[in-house]
């Protein structure tokens, strides 16, 4: 029996219908099944990434046990490159010694520590005597200082804690600090460090800025001249502060803050960011994690 033209036309339709239906269903499940193979790229290139950050850690408390002059790594900050398993590493090494110390710094110092990243010397000046009012174990008000009845007034629930800063993001809890100044501050701070101004021959730019006599285009010129040699270049024993300080030196202190990154060929990349000090527990790692900071994207 032959059906009507009619019904024929709605049984197209329907086909029609029909085949729209499965072609976007079929189109989504392609879409899935992309999303997911890419999904698994990335987590995959970022699995390699890590470990590749990781193997530079581990490669950089080598190199900094290598007492060869001529090879041995310097922990001023320098970069350091090598391939690991099709990975691109990079490794910055610098000794805690370099760094400002919020724990032992003198007054004079965290002035100029402030002053070099723009705050205003009326406000550096007070800012350093919070810093100091906050870590001493008195509550003896400094001049320009704060202690409780100051974070009081301010309607802040805690008052200065009286005792040594135990990490560095501690800082942000000070009288008068911010984020703003603290994320310009957090690289070249420390609470490892032990001495009052920073080894110029581990130091930073902001690092050497906190030594007397020492402006920013001085300093520039140090960190220009430093990265130009090595401790064992016949020239080095020339390349002095101001005041006849050295300005680079063998070996470091054994605590050290170590940035590695890792880059794929296809541009994906992780960031070891870590504070270690060498010599861990009989059989395990050859260092100890003081702190470990990890970062990735594509």
């Amino acid at each position: 029996m032959k059906m009507p033209r009619q019904q024929r036309g709605v049984a197209f339709i329907i086909v029609i219908w029909v085949m729209v239906l499965l072609t976007v269903l079929l189109s989504g499940f392609v879409v899935v099944a992309r999303t997911e193979a890419m999904q698994s790229r990335f987590l995959f290139d970022s699995a390699q990434a890590r470990y590749a950050a990781e193997a530079g850690i581990s490669r950089a408390s080598w190199e900094l046990r290598n007492f060869d002059p001529l090879t041995m790594w310097v922990p001023d900050g320098r970069q350091y490159e090598f391939d690991f398993e099709g990975a691109k590493v990079s490794v910055e090494i610098q000794d805690e010694s370099g760094k400002i110390d919020i724990n032992a710094a003198g007054l004079q110092t965290l002035i100029r520590m402030f002053v070099a990243v723009g705050v205003d010397q009326l406000q550096a000046e007070s800012l350093a005597a919070a810093v100091i009012d906050w870590r001493d174990v008195d509550d003896l008000l400094n001049l320009n200082g704060a202690e409780d009845p100051d974070y009081e007034s301010a309607g802040l629930p805690y008052g200065a804690a009286d005792a040594p800063f135990t990490t560095i993001g501690e800082l942000q809890q000070v009288l008068g600090m911010n984020y703003e100044l603290y994320a310009k501050l957090q690289n070249d701070i420390t609470i490892y460090g032990g001495i009052d101004r920073p080894n110029a021959a581990f130091a930073s730019t902001l690092g050497l800025q906190t030594i007397d006599g020492i402006d920013p285009l001085l300093a520039q010129q140090l960190m220009d001249l430093r990265r130009q040699l090595r401790p064992s270049d016949p020239g080095a024993a020339a390349a002095v502060l101001p005041d006849g300080t050295a300005l680079l030196a063998q070996g470091g202190t054994g605590t050290y803050t170590l940035r590695s990154k890792a880059t794929m060929p296809n541009g994906t990349w992780t960031l070891v960011d870590a504070t270690i000090r060498l010599g861990g527990s009989p059989g395990a790692r050859a260092y100890s994690i003081l702190r470990w900071r990890e970062g990735s994207a594509d």
